[in-house]
């Protein structure tokens, strides 16, 4: 008998300070997330897709969580 496999926990994202998208500016849709990129001094990048038109958007968030690292070697 083969044991059943581990139900992953998807990893929970630290609450932001700053306010994210939640709405197109072009046609007042939907965004999806496709990826949150952590950057510099607690920043993350949100790249995120219109549901409606398609259209994808940045936006820039300030964490209030410290700064994961991304594995890169800073020099």
């Amino acid at each position: 008998m083969v044991a059943p496999l581990p139900q992953l926990e998807p990893e929970q994202q630290p609450p932001s300070s700053a306010p994210v998208m939640s709405n197109c500016p072009q046609c007042n849709a939907d965004l999806a997330v496709l990826s949150i990129i952590p950057g510099r001094g607690g920043a993350e990048y949100w790249t995120m897709r219109c549901t409606k038109c398609g259209g994808i958007h940045l936006d820039i968030v300030k964490s209030s969580a410290p700064p994961r690292d991304s594995g890169y070697l800073r020099i």
